[in-house]
């Protein structure tokens, strides 16, 4: 039975729990809307420290860091690669990533109970454009992640099949995927408290990560940009 850390930071929300045996037992996170409003940067840290003192173990006890690796957010994935690195160099422990869209299925299988055919977990990824990939009802992943511009065309390939899309970037999907076999839930983002069976199945197969050159997925390549205002 492994205990393992999870860290989610790929999106607005921030997350991170404690697993055992795959089970939740403690967490903490932050909605956007919370009143508990801070930039990754300033609550990974202290998220880590309460769910660790709330579990009375030390870094040390535990058997593993499992982080979510993307895709998503530039910024929220480099801030938790960066802490999930430093907790596994200095407690000497292996790390997991977990595929972010993953997480996002998990969230839904576990919410929506309905029957279905696959589910779609979508990030945004501005205007019509989202992060995306398709996974069977078992979490079993059948096509590959991918950057999608959303079309009215996109998924007529699944004609006749029941498709449940969820995370961020599907409600901006749903008028123009008019399908009456399409479902979209709402309030499905990626957590760290439905990390644990991923993490727990990763474990179990030793599927790490090397620690000295891993890297986020962050699927497209990030462009800094300039801001057109004059500065003076």
């Amino acid at each position: 039975m492994a205990t393992i850390l999870n860290i989610e930071t790929s999106t607005d929300y921030c997350s991170v729990s404690i697993t055992k045996d795959g089970k939740c037992e403690h967490l903490r996170i932050n909605h956007p809307d919370s009143t508990r409003k801070a930039a990754h940067s300033e609550l990974l840290a202290v998220f880590v420290k309460e769910v660790i003192e709330e579990a009375s173990i030390k870094v040390s006890d535990l058997d593993a860091i499992a982080l979510s690796g993307g895709p998503g957010s530039y910024t929220g994935l480099r801030i938790g690669t960066s802490v999930s690195k430093g907790l596994c160099f200095g407690g000497d422990l292996p790390l997991i990533s977990i595929n972010t869209l993953a997480i996002i299925a998990a969230m839904a299988q576990t919410k929506f109970r309905g029957q279905y055919d696959f589910l779609v977990p979508m990030i945004d990824a501005r205007r019509m454009e989202v992060y995306t990939a398709i996974f069977t009802p078992n979490l079993d992943l059948t096509a590959d992640v991918e950057a999608k511009v959303i079309t009215p065309d996109s998924f007529s390939e699944f004609k006749g099949k029941k498709l449940i899309f969820c995370g961020n970037g599907a409600p901006k999907c749903s008028e123009v995927l008019g399908n009456s076999d399409f479902i979209f839930i709402d309030d499905i983002y990626p957590s760290a408290e439905f990390m644990g069976e991923l993490a727990e199945n990763a474990f179990k197969n030793n599927k790490f990560v090397d620690l000295v050159y891993y890297e986020p997925f962050y699927l497209k390549e990030f462009i800094a940009t300039t801001s057109k205002k004059s500065l003076f």
